[in-house]
């Protein structure tokens, strides 16, 4: 992917997800991204933000977000890094299981995984890179 690269750098603090909810506006509407990918698109990165926010920064404003993404005529990938300790991806309980169907929270990497056409983190979890297929 190599058509155009833009990153989005804030602190840790919930109100900046509106900024993110923007960004995500803006690139669909400027790359004609359909409605159905839009949905896909900013349910599962605002997810992603929300986390590293909360989780990752744990609301710490020293602490930044940042937003990458990149844009080809294919896809749309993003990355998302905290400055967090960190988590075990690898071991999130099933939030459709029913001993979890109950639990408020666990929700979000599920619908994360279930939204993007790929998905990886970096080793401690402190990165996360989505793609999303236009086609």
């Amino acid at each position: 992917m190599t058509k155009s690269t833009n990153l989005l750098v804030f602190p840790s603090e919930l109100e900046n997800i509106s900024r993110v909810e923007k960004l995500i506006d803006d690139i669909t509407c400027s790359h004609n991204i359909s409605s159905e990918v839009y949905g896909k698109i900013s349910v599962a990165i605002i997810e992603a933000v929300n986390n590293a926010i909360l989780h990752g920064n744990r609301l710490d404003v020293s602490k930044q977000v940042k937003v990458e993404y990149n844009i080809d005529e294919e896809a749309i990938q993003f990355i998302i890094e905290d400055e967090g300790t960190g988590f075990d991806f690898a071991n999130i309980p099933d939030p459709t299981l029913p001993e979890n169907l109950e639990k408020t929270h666990g929700r979000g990497i599920f619908l994360m995984n279930h939204l993007a056409d790929d998905i990886e983190f970096n080793e401690n979890g402190t990165l996360v890179e989505m793609i999303f297929r236009f086609g």
